[in-house]
């Protein structure tokens, strides 16, 4: 598979990932991200042995779009903290079902995620198990029952941007997961990862990388190049 490198040096390796790969290696067996970018350096590179890469974070199997990953263990450790302190900025671009209530807004839910089911609920605050979930979105464009939102991640919960979406009564388009009550088998999760900015863990410089969506597939082609921060 072709790497798209959208940022890279001795500490930090940005990409772009494929949709429907995971980031890790899980049950099914499918050959994982993690797994390509450490064959794809080790290769590149001529390393012999084992190749050092930690995972910063995840998106979810069918999303694609930005992620950073950690070339040494020293900057995955301050990645890390990056990640706990929230000091990762993140946004995505999401193509919805139906118009939302406001143009922006900022949507709060608690939500608990089902480990059996490997599915997510929104929850009552005192729910036993709940974590506070926390995003921004503002709509750019509506058109053909369409709408897209860019959205600004604060907290980082398992399928969050797509449940909370969900709950707000606007699914996101081709999501079987939290949407299937409009939307059918076989289309693609129009979510996508199109922005990362962060302090440089070592350098102390900012790093921001922005990566579109792909533009000739539906849904993302009816707003021709419109997409904006």
């Amino acid at each position: 598979m072709e790497i798209s490198v959208l940022y890279e040096d001795n500490h930090l390796l940005l990409v772009e990932k494929p949709v429907n790969i995971p980031v890790q290696a899980d049950r099914t067996g499918d050959h994982d991200f993690l797994s390509m970018l450490k064959q794809h350096l080790k290769i590149r590179y001529g390393k012999p042995g084992n190749v050092y890469l930690g995972l910063v974070h995840r998106l979810d199997r069918p999303v694609g779009g930005a992620m950073v990953f950690a070339k040494t263990s020293k900057a995955a450790s301050r990645m890390s903290d990056l990640v706990r302190r929230q000091a990762i900025e993140r946004k995505y671009l999401a193509v919805v079902r139906g118009l939302p209530t406001k143009n922006e807004a900022k949507l709060e839910h608690y939500l608990y995620k089902n480990t059996r089911e490997n599915k997510v609920y929104t929850v009552a605050a005192n729910h036993q198990k709940a974590k506070k979930a926390v995003l921004d979105y503002k709509m750019i464009a509506n058109r053909e029952g369409l709408s897209l939102l860019s959205v600004k991640l604060h907290t980082g919960r398992p399928h969050q941007i797509r449940v909370q979406l969900s709950a707000n009564k606007t699914p996101i388009y081709g999501d079987q997961k939290y949407g299937q009550k409009t939307n059918r088998p076989g289309q693609q999760i129009a979510l996508w990862a199109n922005l990362l900015r962060f302090e440089h863990p070592v350098k102390k410089e900012m790093i921001e990388v922005q990566c579109p969506p792909p533009e000739e597939r539906y849904p993302w082609n009816v707003w021709n190049k419109i997409y904006k921060r």
